[in-house]
């Protein structure tokens, strides 16, 4: 069989399933099988699809139909122009993650937190983008956090990147002129609205932290301020409807110049706060 005749196959096959982006998956899933990139995959559509590739290909839409994440299958994903590696034990990263990367990019900084770091894609992607500054990733699964070291190995920021277990700032040591997060912020109430890809796949410590979803948020707000040099700058990922809820809380604790950044699809995504004081010295030492 021809990679384009399977290709056609497999569209079907998902969009049968009830998978959305039935296409665009089947090519992801052909490109994974053959071990070529995506962007190549057109190349390859006339060639006869190898028996070790049918194998690998028949696996990965049988787990796709069962709603794994392409990311997991693949085991990678691409953020911020980076390849990622993925597993069941880290947040699939997403495109409007990146408007956090974007925010915290505004300014140089020297040193940054990522809490919750999952895959180490946000503090990766800003140290690829500030050649000059280190930063600390936490978070509570080791097995996230060997993920995190080997992505930042592989993208060359290892030996100014450090990992470590902690519950928020639980272990963190030291003060920064840059913490971001994007914790796990779903209501329990909205978690039974969730597609099955995430809701069954995902780590459910990264998605919700139960209630409100706010809990995430109460934590961050009232141990940032020990944690930041003056001046500093604090930067979350927020739900589209919890704005004003994590701008009052970051607020009540003393932060001043809050501010919420919309995402593409004009929805609220991102709350930047800073902490009193002369900037001078952060993004300078």
């Amino acid at each position: 069989m021809r990679a384009q005749d399977a290709l056609v196959a497999a569209t079907r096959r998902l969009r049968e399933a009830g998978i959305e982006g039935a296409q665009t998956d089947a090519r992801r899933l052909l490109a994974h099988a053959l071990q070529i990139a995506p962007d190549r995959l057109t190349l390859a559509l006339q060639d006869p699809l190898p028996e070790d590739a049918t194998a690998r290909f028949e696996a990965a839409l049988t787990a796709r139909e069962a709603r794994q994440p392409v990311a997991q299958i693949t085991g990678k994903r691409l953020f911020w122009g980076h390849e990622f590696r993925v597993t069941r034990d880290t947040l699939d990263p997403r495109p409007e993650t990146e408007l956090l990367v974007e925010v915290a990019l505004e300014r140089p900084f020297v040193h940054a937190l990522d809490l919750g770091t999952g895959t180490g894609c946000i503090l990766i992607s800003l140290l690829k983008s500030m050649p000059f500054a280190a930063g600390t990733g936490t978070d509570l699964s080791d097995a996230a956090l060997e993920v995190a070291k080997s992505n930042a190995e592989a993208l060359g920021v290892a030996k100014r990147a450090k990992f470590l277990i902690s519950d928020w700032f639980a272990n963190v040591p030291g003060r920064y002129d840059l913490i971001v997060s994007n914790p796990p912020y779903i209501a329990e109430a909205e978690m039974a609205g969730l597609s099955q890809d995430v809701r069954e796949w995902e780590p459910l410590s990264a998605l919700t932290p139960g209630g409100d979803g706010l809990d995430a948020y109460r934590a961050i707000a009232r141990g940032a301020g020990a944690r930041l040099l003056a001046g500093g700058r604090l930067a979350v990922e927020i739900g589209p409807t919890q704005a004003q809820a994590v701008s009052d809380l970051f607020a009540a604790q003393g932060f001043e110049r809050i501010e919420t950044r919309q995402d593409l699809d004009g929805r609220d995504r991102v709350v930047l706060a800073h902490k009193s004081g002369d900037t001078a010295d952060c993004g300078a030492s």
